[in-house]
């Protein structure tokens, strides 16, 4: 179990990618606390999938948006696990966008989007900092997407969030670096979650231009986004990962 001990954060962990990297994490050895902003029910059913893997976990809501809402989040971890190794930055507003022009983007969608897409990994970053400066060490995981790299036709509020996570990679990776706290960025193409199956036909997913020629699955993730938080990665931070089957080359 290479985090074995560990304490991981995982925000928007109800469903999808989050509990994906909640279920990993747990699987190498994590005590993970999960968050979400509304969807108690199946929050707690990926609490649930993780005990009765055998390791433990906890849930708390939280709208990582709001600063106290954040150090609540962070203290409630340290109160329950007596600290906080690793924090994977995933809420974001994607299920439920609805593809437009630029110039009939509702303003308060697109302040929706980029303050939980950006501004809510920024304030969980500065949540959980003073306890891994603290102990000398600390892992932080943000999700960009494949789109900042190739654009996106009808959501320039995501893919302008998405390379705002890249901005904050690597403005941060130096910033943390000295408290030996590493962060990194994985960028998914296109992946199978419900999130996606909300906004496409999943089943018409054009594969001809990845070359691995298949859908991408949350679990391809999950090993890398792993190899991110565990000490195996000690000496990387700043840096973006395109997962993406090798549709667009980084």
């Amino acid at each position: 179990m290479r985090l074995k001990n560990k304490v991981a954060i995982v925000t928007g962990g109800a469903k999808g990618l989050g509990r994906s990297f909640a279920l990993k994490l747990s699987e190498e050895g994590a005590k993970v606390m999960v968050v979400t902003r509304k969807d108690m029910a199946n929050l707690e059913q990926t609490v649930q999938m993780i005990k009765d893997q055998g390791q433990e976990a906890s849930y708390f809501q939280a709208d990582v948006a709001k600063e106290d809402e954040a150090q609540k989040m962070a203290q409630a971890t340290i109160d329950t696990y007596g600290r906080i190794d690793i924090l994977i930055n995933n809420a974001a507003i994607y299920d439920g966008l609805v593809r437009k022009p630029f110039y009939e983007i509702d303003l308060d969608e697109w302040d929706l989007v980029m303050g939980v897409n950006v501004k809510g990994a920024f304030i969980s970053t500065r949540a959980v900092f003073p306890a891994m400066k603290e102990q000398g060490y600390g892992k932080i995981l943000n999700l960009s997407s494949e789109v900042f790299f190739t654009g996106s036709n009808g959501f320039p509020h995501y893919v302008s969030s998405k390379g705002g996570i890249i901005g904050l990679t690597r403005a941060l990776g130096p910033e943390l670096g000295p408290y030996n706290i590493c962060m990194n960025c994985l960028a998914p193409g296109f992946t199978e979650t419900e999130a996606s199956q909300h906004l496409a036909d999943v089943a018409k997913y054009d594969t001809s231009k990845t070359p691995l020629k298949r859908l991408e699955q949350p679990d391809d993730l999950t090993g890398p986004a792993i190899f991110l938080v565990s000490p195996e990665s000690d000496f990387i931070t700043g840096q973006t990962l395109l997962v993406d089957g090798g549709r667009a080359m980084h």
